[in-house]
């Protein structure tokens, strides 16, 4: 049976943080009879023994003229906050029910102000100090939150134990960060980003892997080796290399150059340590040898590592797929991974992205053909658009166009860097002519242009988009264009890539896509490929990696099914996954993850407390926010004028008098009813309840829930 290690607890634990988080400060309200009166209607007896039944408040529980006596563990006298109790009473308009109050059943108390309220409501001081106090990152670290006892640790392995740890990448496609780890050496393999929708986190730029592990152990981190350039493997670097102590990055010379270029954009951060290996070099590093090896790619200088360890060796493959004609892998690809299996190698990591996918993928010789084709018998201008990462494919049009003597135009600052990289590296070589500017294609007629740009994914500022939108300065679309789609839609961008063909055919071009013909080959194996690579490898146990659960789990199965690896033998893992091999052939998953929750990056913050954040984005995104401003007379609790309310995303103000109107008019009477008999008058309870109720009243009005925020002033 295949391992497993379910995603569940690990965000449980990340919720809850073992039940010890500190719980909202509260006081408790207690109305004590005085024996020998009547009972009034809410079974109080009388005051000072004057039988006359005393204003009760019935949301407080509060008597006039009572001490508000403190409980027992109360953190005045215990330095622990008191525990909210689990039941809210229902609410009418801001006025609870009492439950069983009156007739000799027991008086209504209040134990404290806490209880379940929306995501909305107004919460006690103590609990925003505290969640100030947890949204700000520290210095020299990342912003993990509270320190929560519940997170695991494990100490390091023993010298008989391997131990791998994939800190991303297993359960989505990005973020890609494995670490090896033994008794006294740790070896983290790739450092990337994953873009993430703005849907589904407003005002995020990228998601990191957590890396709360290595800054723990950050003095047995050895290396950091990158298998190639792709930013889903280099693009978390600036914001995770200092916080592990800057360790020194070993990879190949496209990838340094790539790295270098990139970390250029962050003048504020300590210089990069990089070692530049060369094809299948073995160096040590600390007490471990590592060796590299070549992988197929969508971009050169792709690389895997075997890391060398007492009882086997760890190899990692990055991204990779076969070169093979019609399904038989070439001479150099047999050779290779024959070279590897003579090793005695313990674990194998590979890549899974298309392991949905049967039989073998379309080689890229393929798709050079098919664009060489369409770029000898098109008869007007030519636009591809790619993604800047393919070297291979950009240098094969720039090569074709020399050829047949037309001229190229790079447009997209990420191509155009990246042919300065090629260039660098020596593995563009054409005349300089055959590369023109934008302002430069008046000079030459429209069959003789091919233009190489960003933006096969819809993004709306790039640059196919904003020639589909006519807003692009030099290029203008005619319907003797030809639009190739040189890529595959990568997964949630469905919508804008649609978008994208959308306005592009109101021009009347022609649009050629992966779909229609040959134009595209992915960078990664289909489940044949992959099979093929693991017999040959021969690794005792093996763990799919690099994409999402679905793609793990059908790789595993194919090399299940295989007989290539026991069932018993395959790991699928996720974030956070602690996986000990001891003394080669005893496997071991924990029970618990080290921290695995996402990392954002938000502008100038990083950290991992971010739901609520996201959630109230998500909200005002979706049903804006309503304001509520009212000035209080603490002598009395009454207005000391109508409340201004404040509108933004929700409703046009001019239009909606009588909804303000009415909402004035319960915001008054819930204010002055709730402070009835309250002394003194708590503000902070006020506006929970006042949020709350509020919100149900638009939400009866509208169908919509803003997000209610009292600002009450006390004068």
């Amino acid at each position: 049976m295949m391992s497993e290690h379910s995603s569940g607890s690990s965000a449980s634990s990340a919720g809850n943080a073992g039940g010890s988080t500190p719980q909202r400060r509260g006081r408790t309200y207690h109305a004590r009879a005085n024996a020998g009166t009547p009972r009034g209607r809410f079974g109080f007896r009388g005051q000072g023994g004057s039988g006359r039944r005393p204003h009760v408040n019935v949301r407080t529980g509060y008597v006039p003229g009572r001490q508000l006596p403190t409980t027992a563990a109360t953190p005045a006298t215990t330095g622990e906050p008191a525990l909210a109790p689990a039941h809210t009473p229902s609410r009418s308009h801001g006025h609870p029910r009492p439950q069983g109050a009156g007739h000799g059943h027991p008086r209504p108390q209040r134990e404290d102000r806490g209880g379940a309220r929306p995501r909305n409501a107004s919460r006690s001081r103590e609990a925003l100090r505290r969640d100030r106090r947890n949204l700000r990152p520290p210095a020299g670290g990342f912003n993990y939150g509270s320190k929560r006892a519940d997170v695991y640790l494990p100490p390091a392995p023993d010298e008989d134990t391997v131990r791998v740890i994939p800190l991303g990448g297993v359960e989505e496609v990005g973020r890609n960060m494995t670490l090896v780890e033994t008794k006294d050496d740790i070896f983290v393999i790739d450092v990337g980003f994953q873009f993430v929708p703005e849907d589904d986190a407003p005002g995020v730029d990228y998601i990191l892997p957590n890396i709360r592990y290595l800054e723990e152990n950050k003095d047995r981190i050895r290396a950091v080796f990158i298998t190639h350039g792709h930013l889903d493997h280099i693009g978390g670097v600036p914001f995770i290399m200092n916080r592990i102590g800057n360790p020194p990055i070993y990879t190949q010379y496209i990838t340094s150059l790539m790295l270098k270029k990139r970390h250029d954009e962050f003048p504020h951060l300590p210089p990069l340590n990089i070692v530049v290996m060369q094809e299948g070099e073995r160096v040590k590093v600390g007490s471990t040898y590592v060796k590299s090896f070549p992988v197929t790619h969508s971009i050169p200088d792709s690389m895997g590592v075997s890391i060398e360890t007492k009882h086997g060796n760890v190899l990692l493959t990055g991204d990779l797929k076969l070169d093979h004609i019609d399904g038989k892998p070439t001479e150099e690809e047999d050779a290779m991974w024959t070279s590897l299996g003579k090793d005695k190698n313990l674990m194998f990591i590979a890549d899974s992205t298309n392991a949905e996918r049967d039989g073998f993928s379309i080689t890229e010789g393929k798709v050079h053909a098919t664009i060489e084709d369409i770029v000898r018998t098109v008869k007007g201008r030519l636009i591809v658009g790619t993604f800047a990462s393919q070297f291979e494919r950009m240098i094969k049009i720039i090569e074709i166009a020399e050829k047949l003597g037309k001229k190229v135009v790079t447009e997209g600052r990420s191509i155009k860097t990246n042919i300065e990289i090629a260039q660098k590296a020596g593995i563009l070589k054409v005349d300089p002519k055959v590369l023109i500017g934008t302002n430069e294609m008046a000079d030459y007629p429209s069959d003789r242009l091919i233009i190489l740009a960003t933006g096969a994914q819809g993004e709306e500022f790039a640059a196919l988009m904003r020639v589909a939108t006519g807003k692009h300065k030099f290029i203008t679309l005619t319907e003797r264009d030809t639009i190739v789609f040189s890529s595959s839609v990568i997964p949630g961008n469905e919508v804008s890539v649609q978008k994208l063909k959308d306005n592009l055919y109101r021009h009347g071009i022609t649009l050629l896509h992966y779909r229609s013909s040959d134009v595209h080959s992915t960078g990664h194996g289909n489940s044949g490929e992959l099979v093929w690579i693991n017999s040959k490898v021969g690794a005792r146990y093996f763990m799919p990696a690099y994409g999402f659960h679905s793609m793990l789990r059908c790789h595993a199965r194919a090399v299940a099914q295989s007989g290539v690896v026991e069932k018993e033998n395959i790991i699928v893992p996720d974030n956070g996954t602690v996986i000990d091999i001891t003394n080669g052939n005893i496997l071991k998953v924990h029970k618990e993850k080290v921290p695995g929750s996402p990392m954002m990056v938000d502008g100038f913050s990083i950290g991992d407390v971010q739901e609520v954040v996201i959630r109230d984005r998500q909200m005002l995104a979706q049903d804006g926010m309503f304001v509520i401003i009212a000035t209080i007379n603490l002598k009395n609790g009454r207005l000391r004028k109508s409340p201004d309310i404040i509108s933004r995303g929700f409703i046009y103000l001019r239009e909606s008098q009588d909804l303000l109107s009415e909402s004035r008019v319960l915001i008054k009477k819930i204010i002055e009813d709730m402070t009835v008999g309250m002394d003194p008058i708590d503000l902070e309870y006020v506006k929970g309840s006042l949020a709350d109720t509020v919100q149900r009243f638009l939400f009866q009005k509208t169908q919509k829930t803003p997000m209610v925020i009292p600002v009450l002033i006390g004068v």
